[in-house]
């Protein structure tokens, strides 16, 4: 059986890299998914001796319930303890008691596969807790692209998303159990189309599509995307809405 290829993990590591140094001005949105896992973690009155966090970048407060964590991501230059693969984990089985995973597993090929290989590293009883987007995310900028790229033939420039439905079936199939998701959307007005995607790029979330088109995008057809996106969704301030759905995961191990 071939294995389906839909990012080009190689592509987000250098992304990621890229983003380093600049996520500082960017990371509002990663701030606030890492809030709301705190949050969810506030809510839970047990111990967690050692955690994994994966691609946290320190941005979730370690709340006291928590001994000791690990912080783990694909890129060095985010200065984790571990560089490691979602797709890939490099721990051995039954080694943590909680998992943290920050907004990063929707640029995962196999996500059964990833979160089979959580389970795997939680102990018994262990906590697996993250967020990724859902796919109501950028619908207003996949939108426009659509109605700006109509004639010339539409390039994948946006990534799948998984729904709230397809997550708890997902984590029910990786043996999880009492397994929840739950979704929430956020929308952040912009001025234009050309600040969103620098946003984007520089939260290292840029196209790391396989089929994505390997050339740059040419500048009539940025202008005509940030021209119908304002079009179609501008309000009477002139701004332009975008919608990120985050959708937090909840399961455990027995």
């Amino acid at each position: 059986m071939n294995e389906i290829i839909i990012f080009d993990r190689r592509v987000k590591r250098l992304h990621r890299d890229r983003a380093a140094g600049l996520i500082g001005a960017h990371d509002f949105l990663l701030k606030e998914a890492a809030s709301r896992l705190t949050q969810h973690l506030e809510g839970i009155t047990r111990e967690f001796p050692l955690a994994l966090d994966f691609g946290g970048r320190e941005m979730l407060d370690v709340p006291p319930n928590i001994t000791k964590i690990i912080r783990a991501d694909a890129s060095i230059k985010n200065r984790p303890q571990v560089v490691a693969d979602e797709e890939f984990l490099p721990f051995k089985e039954n080694s943590f008691d909680l998992v943290l995973s920050l907004l990063e597993l929707h640029w995962v090929n196999d996500l059964p596969g990833a979160l089979i290989q959580i389970r795997q590293i939680l102990k018994k009883n262990g906590l697996f807790l993250g967020s990724m987007f859902g796919p109501e995310t950028l619908t207003e900028l996949r939108q426009a692209i659509m109605a700006a790229e109509m004639d010339a033939g539409i390039s994948p420039r946006i990534s799948p998303f998984a729904d709230i439905k397809t997550a708890a079936g997902l984590l029910q199939r990786a043996g999880f159990s009492m397994p929840v998701a739950d979704a929430e959307k956020i929308t952040v007005l912009y001025p234009d189309a050309y600040k969103l995607m620098r946003d984007l790029k520089n939260m290292g979330e840029g196209n790391a599509l396989a089929k994505r088109r390997k050339n740059f995008t040419a500048r009539g057809t940025m202008e005509k995307i940030a021209a119908k996106y304002k079009e179609m969704f501008g309000n009477k301030d002139g701004l332009i809405p975008a919608t990120f759905e985050i959708i937090t995961l909840t399961g455990s191990r027995d």
